[in-house]
Formats: C-alpha cells, structure tokens, sequence
C-alpha cells in the first residue's frame, strides 16, 4: 500500500500502477506504451453488436487490444493495427490471456499498405484531443499516457478522420458499417467530413455522459 501511495502522490495512473484495468465485462493488461481504456468506449463496441450480429471487423489504432478483443469474444472476426509495436505486444498478450485469435498488423493508416481486404466493419478511436486542450488535462493523463494515441496535429485536428475514412470507403464491404469515437467539440465538423468522403445516415451519438462522442456511419 506504502509504494502504490508513493506512485499515485507522482499522479502515475492507478490502471498503470496494478498492470491491469477492466472493460466490456473483462480485464486487459495495460501498461506504459499504450492508452488506458476508457468507459465510454464500452459504448462503441454495443453499437457494434447493434448493427451485426457476426462478421468480419477491422480495428485501427487499436492500443491495448480491448476494442478487437472484446469483439473477438462475441465471435467476430477481427484484424487488429497499430502503429506502435510497443501497444501491439500489450494487444497480443491481452488476446492470448483472453483466449482470442486476431490478425495483428503493424501499420500506420497515414501510410496504410496495399491490400484488397474487405471488411463488414472498420472500427476507429483515432487520437483526437487537440493540443489547446492540454490545459485542462489532468497530469496523470498529460504526464504518462502516450501521446501519439492522444493528440492530433495542431494544424489538422481531422487528419486521422480523413485518412480513416478514405480508406473505409475502399475497404468495406458493399453496406458496411465504420464507427469512429470522435473529439465531441468537432463533432458536426467530423460528421460532415464523413458525409463529403462518401458516406450515408451518418450519426452522432452520445457517450455515458452526454457528450457527442461517436460517429456510426453507413457505406
């Protein structure tokens, strides 16, 4: 109790201190290297079993693996990427420990390779909090989370938002289906980026707190 004290008095995260942290019913290990699953997460994954029930799902950015793997549980059939090695180890051993199979990729979508796969679902949360809004972060999340996963560039906050989008549109199947957690102070600026890319029935949703948090988008 005595060295957790000590680490919580340095505002090191508490899911980093004990190794592990729990969502969609499970526990996934989560250490530096790699963004600590929020709650409101939980809801872009409900949403997905709301639109399918089963089918193939591709999950970019994925981190400490708790999107693909949670889906992975329920049956899906998933492709996980990432562009940090490190997050992909943690998402590998999270599958292994929670008995899933997933096809793992290191991959940046700013530079995504060449493939013809298609996929009934492409799932996304991209970084998005903006630099200005590091003043109002707290030192536990600012200080040790990574920010690759974090921020967007200062000059394009919807730089993750196009690319991922684009490469849906060429990339999911015929009536496929992309969700996207989004940076709800520019939620309508994300939806409309979407509907311009080539998407329909394009809505925003709500997180656990009110706030407009995802994009659910059909192709």
């Amino acid at each position: 109790m005595e060295e957790i004290t000590s680490q919580l008095l340095k505002n090191i995260p508490l899911q980093y201190i004990l190794g592990y942290t729990d969502f969609c019913g499970h526990r996934f290990a989560v250490r530096p290297g790699c963004l600590i699953p929020r709650p409101e997460t939980q809801r872009l994954v409900e949403e997905v079993f709301l639109l399918r029930e089963s089918g193939t799902v591709l999950d970019i950015g994925t981190g400490s693996g708790c999107i693909a793997v949670s889906l992975a549980l329920q049956g899906y059939r998933v492709t996980a990427t990432d562009v940090s090695a490190q997050a992909l180890e943690i998402a590998r051993h999270n599958a292994e420990n929670l008995g899933v199979e997933i096809d793992f990729v290191n991959e940046d979508i700013l530079h995504p390779k060449e493939t013809c796969k298609r996929w009934d679902i492409i799932i996304s949360n991209p970084p998005y909090v903006m630099p200005s809004e590091m003043h109002d972060m707290d030192h536990n999340v600012l200080d040790y989370e990574p920010h690759l996963a974090l921020f967007a560039p200062t000059d394009d906050p919807l730089l993750f938002y196009n690319h991922i989008s684009r490469y849906a549109l060429q990339h999911l199947s015929p009536g496929g289906w992309l969700l996207l957690e989004i940076n709800h102070l520019l939620a309508d600026e994300t939806a409309r980026l979407i509907t311009k890319t080539g998407f329909v029935d394009v809505r925003i949703k709500n997180d656990i707190y009110e706030k407009e948090r995802f994009i659910i988008a059909h192709l």
